[in-house]
């Protein structure tokens, strides 16, 4: 039933998911002080923001300055990546984040335009110190055990029956019909990582967390997103994710380092947001810069905290755990 108007001033979560709310923010701070990580904070309104083909940031255009005269273009984060890796080019090592993250279109029972992201990095680890390090924060908030690992190969080959890292977009477009599964018309017939997008949320990731937590790990290289690649045949991005009960709580990095591939990945994600009639974003020209002055190894985690909070509550919708989502804001 829809709220009249005299009701939507009140929140949409009861006050005891709200209180677990408050509990788990809790939980999820001394766990990183007794890991002896610095709690930080960065813009969230800021000139650059992370160049994806699938996010789309809020754009704010804001007044001039003595300074700086004439409107500025700037952006609400869809996460404090850039700016957490710019403190740790200046000295930080081991550091996380609680902040409110934006994002366009982004509005379901598993979504809300504005959410709360918790974000890590620690300088020195590797991929299997990253997992580690998210699956014993997931046992420490929810209390379902340590995840199994699982490689991104394995779980297509269990639950899809092909293998993603050599089949070709002819291929996986014949499984998706076989499976009698939906396509969206703005799939192309060679768009290769828009297939195995579909096969993943519609075919591997329902049953992914079911028994206890899984960690997917080494994605295919053109999935790196902000990952390192690793050589090999096939080559693998150092890339991992976390997933409860079918639903994706987490997606970690081993860090990309190269400057130079951050530009190249950065051109072909605007090249693909043209091309799927999306405004291109400005190069990271900070980041850049951070990188090339000495970005250190190191590995970082971003965490969806409301749908833990869902998972925790035994809630089906982000409206239940979130006191005002976005049609309440």
């Amino acid at each position: 039933m829809n709220p009249t108007p005299h009701d939507d001033f009140r929140p949409t979560a009861s006050w005891a998911n709200l209180r677990l709310r408050g509990e788990l923010l809790r939980r999820v701070r001394e766990f990183f002080h007794e890991q002896h990580f610095v709690e930080v904070e960065t813009p969230i309104l800021s000139a650059e923001t992370v160049v994806d083909r699938h996010l789309d940031p809020f754009p704010v255009l804001i007044g001039g300055t003595t300074a700086a005269p004439g409107p500025r273009q700037l952006w609400l984060q869809t996460s404090p990546e850039f700016g957490m890796k710019r403190l740790l080019t200046a000295g930080a090592t081991a550091i996380y984040q609680v902040t409110r993250a934006f994002r366009q279109g982004e509005q379901g029972p598993l979504h809300n335009p504005e959410f709360t992201m918790v974000e890590w990095y620690r300088v020195g680890d590797g991929m299997a110190e990253g997992v580690q390090l998210l699956g014993e924060l997931c046992d420490s908030l929810l209390g379902r055990g340590l995840p199994e690992l699982l490689s991104y190969g394995d779980a297509f080959e269990r639950y899809a029956g092909l293998d993603p890292h050599s089949a070709d977009a002819q291929t996986l477009a014949a499984v998706t019909r076989d499976l009698g599964l939906a396509t969206p018309a703005s799939l192309g017939p060679d768009d290769r990582d828009g297939w195995l997008d579909l096969l993943m949320v519609e075919v591997v990731q329902p049953n992914l967390g079911r028994q206890r937590p899984t960690i997917l790990y080494d994605y295919p290289a053109s999935q790196a997103a902000l990952a390192r690649v690793r050589p090999g045949d096939p080559p693998l991005a150092e890339r991992f994710e976390l997933y409860v009960s079918g639903m994706e709580l987490a997606n970690g990095y081993h860090e990309l380092l190269d400057a130079e591939e951050l530009r190249r990945r950065s051109v072909e994600s605007n090249r693909l947001r043209e091309a799927d009639g999306k405004p291109p974003l400005p190069e990271p020209a900070r980041l850049l810069a951070a990188m090339e002055a000495g970005l250190p190894p190191a590995t970082g985690v971003a965490l969806g905290f409301d749908r833990v909070v869902m998972l925790a509550a035994e809630a089906s919708d982000l409206s239940e755990v979130i006191a005002f989502p976005f049609d309440r804001a």
